[in-house]
């Protein structure tokens, strides 16, 4: 690694796996272009032997391009030193920057690209069902296992994060976003299942390091109100963006080319990469103190000499220095509480976006609203919640990181009871029923939008990326299960499906009311020292 924490360790092999990743992209162009004059339906045709070259480049240039990001492992080594309070007791007290403001860009890109691939699976669907002959049930099996390779994803790449670092970890993310895009030129709907998994997995990977990478570098001021607008401005975007390419695309290129982005959107990750430092809280925690006030410095030049003057200063009490990390870490000691507080509302959350909610329209109506009053009411609490992101970044920053999203927990909690007892006492009163919509839809939007955040601020670095990862998986379980329920029939009875989700979201209330630390504007190491 350079003096600047930017270039990559074993450039050459990066750079040739990346070229070699991209070749065997590109191998699969030509059948696509081919399948011009029958519309682009290419299902049934053979591969040829371009392709099959090119399925065989993209492991290979993968695994090269990996090689490459990979640390020199022998400079490694885990804890820092001392003098690591004073040097981020000093970098949390600079203003924010134009490089700050850099970083919040590329990780703005780089959320926006990642939940583009998941949304944009809503457009290929009609266009792949079709081609494919698919059954309701078959196309249903195809966004079950993209949202497993997201539970996958989000687990494997945060504990890797941990391992390897969280740049080389984006970078090597947004390759696997171009390798699968030959997901677009699959001439069978397995090749399809397989590619779409892979898709997810890489896709769940990214957000929670998109997360990691800026807690560890925004300062503490300003680190909690920046990272729930992340998640805002990135979760809106990325769907403009898949629903802005389906409208201007797919209907000249079929559906394949919107899969076939995955190429260009996965590129220019990679050539924003200059403007990707490590995180240097990871460097320090790995023995690489130079490497990390280097980081520092390019956001600041005082950085230097600010730790020069903390030097001189005692030396404050840190916690100690982690000696082992790993999924059962998070599951010991103060974190225990947290893990499965942020995890049992993360599975909540999943089963009320898309369980309770899915099946909202059709419960509306069985009890008595008319099916364009059902649309019209969701449609108008949908709006109404857009406000609501910008008072959950007020609360988050002004008021309290943990109490914000208890606060939204509990509202998700008394929204769906609200439900429970309107279904109960018989009440189709559409006030009432608009209020309760209404409420439950603000609240689990607060609710996805402060917990990554806070999982991210609130374990040690050492866990940060591998604890952010398993919260975010948390959530996407919680859509599995919501699948699988949905399909046993429990959302059929609105009762019983909002009693079943209220009464863990108000478990996980208590615990997190309880158990939770403020974050808001403390140092990252204070919060370590608090929990432990």
């Amino acid at each position: 690694m350079t003096s600047n924490g930017l270039t990559f360790h074993h450039p050459i092999a990066f750079w040739s796996g990346t070229l070699a990743l991209v070749a065997g992209v590109l191998a699969h162009i030509p059948m696509f272009v081919c399948a011009s004059h029958m519309g682009y339906r290419m299902a049934g045709m053979p591969m040829d032997a371009p392709m099959l070259a090119g399925m065989a480049l993209i492991p290979l240039g993968l695994a090269l391009a990996a090689y490459g990001l990979m640390p020199h492992f022998r400079r490694l080594r885990t804890g820092g030193s001392g003098d690591d309070a004073r040097l981020f007791a000093a970098a949390d007290g600079i203003p924010l920057n134009r490089h700050h403001w850099s970083l919040v860009l590329v990780l703005v890109v780089a959320l926006t690209i990642d939940v583009m691939k998941p949304a944009t699976l809503g457009f290929v669907m009609p266009g792949m069902t079709g081609e494919y002959g698919l059954s309701k049930q078959n196309a249903g099996f195809l966004a079950l296992v993209a949202l497993t390779g997201t539970t996958v994803g989000s687990v494997i790449w945060g504990m890797v994060a941990d391992r390897f670092g969280r740049r080389a970890t984006i970078l090597l993310s947004a390759l696997m976003f171009i390798g699968t895009a030959i997901c677009g030129a699959m001439p069978s709907f397995g090749w399809n299942l397989a590619m779409c998994f892979l898709m997810g997995a890489s896709a769940g990977g990214l957000l929670p390091i998109t997360f990691t990478l800026m807690a560890e570098t925004i300062p503490a001021a300003h680190r909690g109100w920046l990272l729930v607008a992340l998640g805002g401005i990135g979760n809106s975007a990325g769907y403009l963006v898949a629903a802005g390419a389906a409208s201007l695309l797919e209907p000249s290129f079929s559906w394949r080319v919107l899969w076939l982005l995955g190429l260009p959107t996965g590129a220019v990750i990679i050539l924003l990469s200059r403007l990707l430092p490590e995180s240097p809280r990871f460097l320090a925690n790995n023995g690489l103190q130079d490497e990390a006030r280097a980081v520092l410095a390019r956001f600041d030049g005082s950085v230097r000499g600010s730790v020069r003057d903390a030097a001189r200063q005692p030396a404050e009490s840190a916690a100690p220095a982690p000696t082992s990390s790993g999924l059962r870490e998070l599951l010991r000691g103060g974190y225990a509480p947290l893990t499965l507080g942020m995890g049992v509302a993360g599975v909540a959350w999943g089963l009320a976006n898309f369980g309770f909610l899915l099946w909202l329209p059709m419960n509306l109506r069985a009890m008595g609203m008319d099916a364009a009053t059902a649309t019209s009411l969701l449609a108008r609490a949908a709006f109404l919640a857009l406000p609501g992101t910008v008072l959950v970044i007020w609360l988050y920053h002004r008021w309290s990181s943990v109490g914000t999203l208890v606060a939204f927990i509990a509202l998700s909690a008394a929204s769906l009871l609200a439900f429970f007892v309107l279904g109960w006492m018989g009440i189709a009163s559409s006030a009432a029923l608009a209020v309760a919509t209404c409420a439950l839809l603000v609240s689990v939007s607060g609710v996805i939008a402060t917990l990554i955040p806070y999982a991210s601020e609130i374990y040690p670095v050492h866990l940060r990326a591998t604890g952010a990862g398993l919260i975010a998986a948390s959530s996407k379980l919680g859509g599995i299960l919501g699948a699988g329920l949905g399909v046993a029939g429990l959302f059929a009875d609105l009762q019983l499906s909002a009693l079943a989700i209220a009464v863990p979201m108000l478990l996980a209330a208590l615990l997190l009311a309880r158990r939770g630390i403020d974050t808001r504007g403390r140092r990252l190491e204070e919060i370590q020292a608090l929990v432990a």
